[in-house]
Order: structure tokens, then C-alpha cells, then sequence
């Protein structure tokens, strides 16, 4: 109530000031019309004038009262607001004319009616704009104490950024450096323009700041360059937070963070259909398996946003449904959900949850996706979990009578090399024979690649010996993997549920292909060290590893669908033998069946016509 009456107050006095410059600028319109103009004025001015005075007073307040003109911070004004400003006093200047032709004031000069709001407009905006600089000055003096930085990035790009900073009491902008040349010398909201020849480092030098803000769209090539040059310079850098940073608790909306690996490699946010999503999802019942996991979890936590029924949680590992189940309690209390530990393997405890909770739709995540880990004697488990995990969900999902399953892949399961890669195709052949047994229940899946801090990849152990002080270890200097993040690979998960017609496979878009060195090398900058201090060393490409991954996601493989980012995969190709679902949970889901690496290689070489087991590679270290 107490900023009600301040606000209230601060309205009324700006009110009684406006009426005055209006009341002043009416009299100043007569002078400039009789004195300036040295014409004769009418015997009967006196009496004009202060007839007509309140009149235009009234006209002119009611006008700016009425487009909110009274509501704004003109402290903080932009060119929107000016606009508005610009508008009111045009309707009030044909309101007064209106009222006047009505009063019909005799002798009244009708050019007082294009003067005065010249006059009353120009003073009006000259308040304001002195309130602006007034703000900004006292601004200025308030963050004495405020580091200065760099803002990188084109003129558009860097206006933008600007304009945030100015709300900023932690930092301040000394200057902009553009990566285009012909942008040298210009200045922009006050602050030089520096560009190439001259170097980022000598710039950052001269202005004595060690930090910069990186303006620019996410994943833009222009964007890359200057996180490369920044980086070399030894520049802490800071970016703009994305619209979802501003949900996050403790965080300043707007305010610049640090900057994070997936700015570098960010891409275009991911255009979902909320509307169909939230048609599918809401008020269904939901179960996601491996729940705990990068991807589970984070599937759990969009598909939570979208008012479902009740959400099911199932993971094997006791300690991650736990984490989930503290997090998502939290965030969405209104929200039935359940967390179920087990282990996709047991056929008939799955038959038994899954039955009890008849979800309309699941997501299977749970599964072994380490390469290495999966090549020598845990080849077996691979297959159990991987393949015989798929086909318990998904009939357990049919008997049910779900409305749809998507299994979550793997770009290793294009013309795999590994184990891992082997099984998650063996599951996509199983899916797509399931289909056909279940047609009620429509089943797709999804193959993506590698997903930025998910649980065993790079970014997390270069992290890791980064901070050890290196050396960072690489497999091959030529080595290359696609990356995307894991709430756009979520994402696109959910789309592909709503779109998907049974036994199709979708192949998301992964943009390009990251050099992994090169990810490395910009990790060891990005913390503010050099390669000297923080060596490499190529170690050699691990057991079942490939140097390129492939997607399937060129033109002549896959087809278009209504979404961007998704394309099917052609099916037809290297489709191998029709399967015998029960025959394949007898040869690798018994007591007896084969254990030795070398025979479940030598299966899923029968079974997956693609698949070429890797030779041992030797060592680059």
C-alpha cells in the first residue's frame, strides 16, 4: 500500500507539472502568434485567453491520463514509450480543435491550434528525456564500484544488450567491439565501436577490463568467433540468460551469468506444438522409464509442465528416483505423481506396475549406453537390457492399452561398430515387430546423439580434469560427434510422440558436428587457462568407437516431416530377417544362454546385417 501511495503521489505531482508546461505553453503560442509575428492581437484577448486556457489544460491531461502516460518509468524510456508520448499529444492537439470549433470563440487565431502542441509536445518530451539522463546519471553514480566489460558483437547485436545492462548494478559497458571492420569508429548509446584489424586483446588492454558480455543469437557462426577470440584474449566471459534462465530461483532476470558450453553450441529453441502436446498429455496418466537418468529425468520434468493425470517415475537405481522425486515434489505440488524402482529386465514386475497404472503414454529411456563398458564381458547385459527392456515395456505398454510408446535411441545405432550401437538397433527392429503384433498402440522412436552433460559424456569428465589441472585426454585428434542439449533433445521427444506413426523412427536434426579436440581446447579457455598450463593428449580411439557418427539425416535417407528438427528414417534398408521376439528373449534372456562377448557378437551380427564389429585399435598416446 505504501508504494500504491508513493506511485499515487509521484502521478499527481507529474500531473500538476504537465498542466503548468501546458497552461505555459498556451500563453507562449499567443505570444509567438502576436508579439513574434508582430501582429495586431484582437481587442478581446484577454478574455480569449483565459477562456480558453483551462480548456486545453483539460484536453491535454485527459489525453495523457488516458494513454497511461502517468503509469510509465520514464527513468527507464524507451523509444515505444516516446511513440506513446507522440500519440497522446496528437489526439489531445485534435481533441482541443474540436472543443475550440464547438465553443466557438470569437476572433479566436486558429493557428494557435498548430503552435501550441509544437510547444507543449517538444516540453513535455524534454521532461522526460531529462528524468532519462537524470536516471541514467544517477546510475552511473550509485555503481561507482561496478566492473567494466566489453559487449562483443555487432551494433544490432550489442544495442540489445545494452539495454539490459543498463538495469545492471554489478557491471557496467566501457566499449563495443564488433567483428565487422566497417562498424570501426562509430559509437553506440555513447560508447566507441572498436573492430578488426585491432585486436580483441589489445582492445580489452587499452580499456583495462577482464571481462566481456557476448551479444549475438546462439549458435550463430559470428557468436563462435568471438567466444574464440575472447577466450584467447583471457577474457572471463558473461552472456545475456535465455527466457527459461529467468524461471530459474536465485537468478537476476536479464542480469549477464557466465557463460556456459552449450551458449557456444546453442541453437535456434526448439518450436513445439503446445497446443497438441498439451491436448495429449494433460490429464493422461504418464511413465517414464529410467527416469533418473539425463534424459529420463529431464522428460519427466517438461512432460510435468504439461498438467498430466499422474506422472510415473521408474528407474532401477534407488538413489536417482529419490533426487527426481525430491526435485519434481518441489516444483510441482499439484501434480499426482508416483516413483517406482525396478528394473526393465523383469518382465513380470512390469507386467504387474505397469497394469496397475495403465498409463496412456510411455517413455523409454532406461537403458546401457556406455561404449566402452559394453564391449568386452558386460556384452550380455547390453542386449538384456537394451533389447529385452524395449520389448517388456512396450508390451507391458500394449496389454495396458496405451496409446503410445517412443523408445528413445541412438545415432550409434546407424551402421554400428559397437555393442551398444548393435543393441539399441536390435531394439528399433523389436519396436518396429511389436508394432505390427500391437497396432492399437502406436510405437515409435527417436535416435539423437550425444546430449551436453548427460551422465558419461565429455563435457562432464573434461570438466573434471580441467579442474585436476589436466592433461585432458582426447581419443583422436579427428574424432567428431554431434551434440544438442538435453532439453531440446527432451523436446523433440515429446514432438515426436505427437507426430509419429507406428514402427516409424525419427531422426532429429543435430546441426553440426563438434571436432572434440576443438571442444576441449575451448573448455580449457573458457577457464581461463592455455594449453600449457592444461595440456592434451590423444589416448587412442576406445574399443567399438568411431571417429564419425552418423544420423541418417541427409535428404537421400530420411524424409521431411511438418517439423523442422525431425525427419523419419527411410525404412527398407538392411531391414535383416523378420524377428522372433520369443525366440531372441530364449537365446540372450536365460540362465543358459551365451555369455562370451565373442558370441553376442557373432548374434547381433546375424540379427543386425549392419553391424561390423571394430578390430582393436592401438593407442596415440
Amino acid at each position: 500500500m505504501t508504494r500504491i501511495a508513493t506511485w499515487s503521489r509521484r502521478a499527481g505531482s507529474a500531473l500538476l507539472l504537465d498542466a503548468t508546461v501546458i497552461a505555459l505553453a498556451w500563453l507562449a503560442a499567443f505570444a509567438f502568434r502576436f508579439s513574434l509575428l508582430r501582429n495586431d492581437p484582437p481587442s478581446n484577448l484577454g478574455p480569449i485567453v483565459g477562456l480558453t486556457l483551462p480548456v486545453a489544460v483539460a484536453v491535454w491531461a485527459a489525453a495523457l491520463s488516458g494513454f497511461g502516460i502517468y503509469r510509465m518509468a520514464w527513468r527507464h524510456a524507451g523509444l515505444g514509450d516516446v511513440r506513446r508520448l507522440a500519440q497522446a499529444c496528437a489526439v489531445a492537439a485534435l481533441g482541443l480543435g474540436a472543443m475550440l470549433l464547438v465553443l466557438r470563440v470569437p476572433n479566436f487565431p486558429r493557428s494557435i491550434v498548430l503552435i501550441h502542441p509544437l510547444l507543449a509536445g517538444g516540453a513535455l518530451l524534454a521532461l522526460r528525456l531529462a528524468a532519462r539522463l537524470r536516471g541514467e546519471r544517477s546510475s552511473r553514480g550509485a555503481d561507482a564500484t561496478a566492473r567494466g566489460l566489453l559487449v562483443l558483437g555487432s551494433v544490432d547485436d550489442a544495442a540489445g544488450a545494452l539495454q539490459s545492462l543498463r538495469a545492471s548494478q554489478q557491471w557496467r559497458a566501457v566499449a563495443v567491439y564488433s567483428p565487422l571492420p566497417e562498424e570501426a569508429g562509430a559509437r553506440l548509446q555513447g560508447l566507441a565501436v572498436l573492430a578488426p584489424p585491432r585486436p580483441l586483446h589489445e582492445v580489452a588492454k587499452a580499456c583495462g577490463v577482464q571481462h566481456a558480455l557476448v551479444a549475438g543469437r546462439a549458435g550463430s557462426a559470428t557468436r563462435r568467433l568471438l567466444l574464440e577470440q575472447a577466450s584467447g584474449a583471457r577474457l572471463a566471459l558473461l552472456t545475456l540468460p535465455r527466457a527459461d534462465d529467468w524461471l530459474r530461483p536465485g537468478g537476476e532476470a536479464g542480469m549477464p551469468r557466465s557463460l556456459e558450453l552449450d551458449d557456444l553450441l546453442g541453437r535456434a529453441a526448439v518450436q513445439l506444438d503446445v497446443r497438441g502436446l498439451s491436448e495429449m498429455l494433460a490429464g493422461q496418466c504418464v511413465l517414464v522409464t529410467g527416469a533418473g537418468g539425463s534424459i529420463g529425468s529431464e522428460l519427466c520434468r517438461q512432460i510435468a509442465r504439461f498438467g498430466v493425470g499422474r506422472l510415473v517415475c521408474l528407474d532401477v537405481s534407488e538413489f536417482a528416483v529419490y533426487q527426481l522425486e525430491q526435485e519434481l515434489r518441489a516444483r510441482h505440488l499439484d501434480t499426482p505423481m508416483l516413483f517406482l524402482t525396478a528394473n526393465v529386465r523383469d518382465a513380470q514386475r512390469l507386467d504387474l506396475l505397469v497394469g496397475r497404472q495403465r498409463p496412456a503414454l510411455v517413455f523409454h529411456a532406461a537403458a546401457y549406453k556406455h561404449v566402452p563398458l559394453m564391449e568386452g564381458e558386460n556384452a550380455i547385459e547390453a542386449l538384456r537390457t537394451n533389447v529385452l527392456g524395449t520389448i517388456n515395456v512396450a508390451r507391458a505398454a500394449a496389454r495396458a492399452g496405451a496409446q503410445r510408446f517412443v523408445l528413445v535411441s541412438t545415432d550409434k545405432a546407424v551402421n554400428p561398430t559397437n555393442v551398444m550401437g548393435a543393441s539399441k538397433r536390435l531394439a528399433e527392429r523389436a519396436l518396429q515387430a511389436l508394432a505390427r503384433a500391437h497396432p492399437q498402440t502406436r510405437m515409435v522412436a527417436v535416435r539423437f546423439g550425444n546430449v551436453l552433460g548427460s551422465s558419461g559424456s565429455v563435457v562432464p569428465r573434461f570438466a573434471q580434469q580441467i579442474a585436476a589441472g589436466g592433461p585432458v585426454t582426447v581419443t583422436h585428434p579427428e574424432i567428431v560427434r554431434y551434440f544438442m542439449t538435453i532439453p531440446e533433445a527432451s523436446q523433440l521427444v515429446l514432438q515426436a510422440a505427437l507426430m509419429g506413426d507406428s514402427g516409424q523412427i525419427y531422426v532429429l536434426d543435430m546441426g553440426e558436428p563438434v571436432r572434440i579436440v576443438e571442444l576441449a581446447r575451448l573448455m580449457i579457455r573458457l577457464s581461463g587457462r592455455t594449453e600449457d598450463e592444461v595440456p592434451l593428449v590423444f589416448s587412442g580411439l576406445r574399443p567399438g568407437e568411431k571417429l564419425f557418427e552418423e544420423l541418417l539425416a541427409d535428404d537421400e535417407t530420411t524424409l521431411p516431416t511438418p517439423h523442422p528438427k525431425l525427419r523419419v528414417a527411410r525404412q527398407g534398408d538392411a531391414e535383416g530377417p523378420r524377428l522372433d521376439l520369443d525366440d531372441l528373449r530364449q537365446r540372450i534372456g536365460t540362465d543358459d544362454a551365451e555369455h562370451d562377448a565373442a558370441a553376442v557378437k557373432a548374434l547381433l551380427a546375424s540379427l543386425v546385417p549392419e553391424y561390423r564389429p571394430q578390430p582393436p585399435t592401438e593407442s596415440l598416446a
